[in-house]
C-alpha cells in the first residue's frame, strides 16, 4: 500500500505518539508512591536527554529523508529506515523485559518510563508539525 510521502509523517506522528503515551502511562502510574521533587527533576532530565540525543534527532533524520523521496507515493512503512524499525524492536523487546524483571525497582519504572515516555512523544508531536508545515508549503 502506498501513501503520499507527506503521509508518512502522519502516520510517525500517530506511531511515536501512541508508543510515548503508553510508556509515559506506565511510568506515570508508577509514580505515586515516589513523588518527590528530585524524582521529578531525574525524569525530567531523562526526557531531556532522550530529546536531545535520541528522538530530536531521529525525527530530524527521518524528516530529511522522506523529503527527499523524488516518488510522491511511498510504501507506507517508509516512515522508517530498517535501522530505525531494528532499534524501535530492540527498545520494545528491553523495556517489556526490564518490566517483567522482579528485582527492577518501581521508583526506576516511575522515574525513566516518564522522562521517556513523555520524550517519545514529544518526538510524535514533531512529526505532526513536520506534517502540517509541509502540507502548507505543498499547498
Amino acid at each position: 500500500m502506498k501513501v503520499k510521502k507527506q503521509n508518512l509523517f502522519l502516520l510517525a506522528c500517530f506511531i511515536w505518539m501512541i508508543a510515548g503515551f503508553n510508556i509515559l502511562k506506565i511510568g506515570i502510574s508508577s509514580y505515586s508512591s515516589y513523588i518527590t521533587f528530585f524524582n521529578i527533576v531525574l525524569s525530567i532530565l531523562i526526557f531531556v536527554i532522550f530529546q536531545n540525543m535520541v528522538f530530536g534527532k531521529l525525527v530530524k533524520k527521518h524528516t530529511r529523508r522522506i523529503q527527499a523521496y523524488e516518488n510522491e507515493l511511498q510504501p507506507f512503512y517508509n516512515f522508517f529506515d530498517i535501522p530505525s524499525f531494528i532499534i524501535m524492536v530492540c527498545m520494545m523487546t528491553l523495556g517489556m523485559v526490564l518490566r517483567s524483571l522482579p528485582y527492577i525497582p518501581q521508583l526506576f519504572i516511575a522515574v525513566f518510563y516518564s522522562g521517556l515516555g513523555a520524550s517519545l512523544f514529544l518526538a510524535g508531536i514533531l512529526f505532526g508539525f513536520q506534517y502540517f508545515t509541509n502540507k502548507r508549503k505543498r499547498g
